[in-house]
Formats: structure tokens, sequence, C-alpha cells
């Protein structure tokens, strides 16, 4: 796969990749690279696990052997990083996890990282052909 660099306008990369739990750890070296390459290194560990979470819950509840990941400077102190999935009808819904859960946990710890996070439906509103979950959070220097 081959990653795609924003031609104008902010920074940013994407990159399609397969929905394995194998690919997680590309997707959170796209994060890591792409907030070095904008010298924002005190943040690389808060943006690899918000990919990570992300990339895990598609994994999880996506269907399709792809998926797209974004990540966008949005300012020059905001990041958002976002995951594209075939999955329009999973949203993500923060949980409260049980202290024996084995998981459900993701979104809480995006919740905490970020700023604010959401989804968007992609495609046509009354068939939308898939999602995007994403976060933004505020890099202080």
């Amino acid at each position: 796969m081959t990653t795609t660099a924003r031609r104008s306008g902010y920074p940013g990369y994407s990159e399609t990749m397969t929905r394995t739990p194998e690919t997680a750890e590309k997707a959170r070296h796209l994060a890591r690279v792409a907030l070095c390459a904008w010298h924002m290194g005190e943040a690389v560990d808060d943006a690899e696990v918000l990919m990570s979470e992300l990339f895990t819950n598609s994994v999880r509840h996506a269907r399709g052997e792809c998926v797209r990941v974004l990540v966008n400077r949005l300012e020059e102190d905001r990041v958002y990083v976002a995951v594209v999935d075939r999955a329009p009808r999973r949203l993500p819904e923060l949980r409260n996890a049980g202290a024996e859960d084995i998981s459900g946990r993701g979104l809480a710890l995006v919740d905490g990282l970020a700023d604010r996070w959401g989804y968007d439906l992609m495609g046509p509103r009354l068939r939308p052909w898939g999602k995007r979950v994403w976060a933004e959070m505020k890099v202080t220097r």
C-alpha cells in the first residue's frame, strides 16, 4: 500500500491498509511518522494510542478487507486521526467496562486522550457505505 501526502491545504497523510490485528502497528507507525515530521514528537504516544484504538475497533467490528487510515494536522497545534471502514451500522459506543471485562475500554481511552471524537457516515444519507471514526487532540508545546 502507498502512503499519500495531502497536496494542498493543511498537512496530512492517508493510507489504505488491510483490516487485520497485525496491521495495527503499521497504523500507529503512520501516526508516529506524521507527528515527527510536523515536529510534534511530544504527542506521539497519545496519537499512537488514539490510532491504535480506532484501528482495533475497526478490526473487531467492521467488515471488508481494507480500511483507510488518516492523520491530519488541522491547525498548528491540532492533530486529527481517523479510520474509515465499511460498517455504517456498527457505530462506536462509549461503554463502562466492568473490572472483569477483557475488552471494551478502547473508546474510554479515546475519550480521555482526545479533545473531541466522533464519527461521520460516508456515502448517501439513506444508504451509507461506511463510516469514518475520528479523534482530535490539541498538542501543547
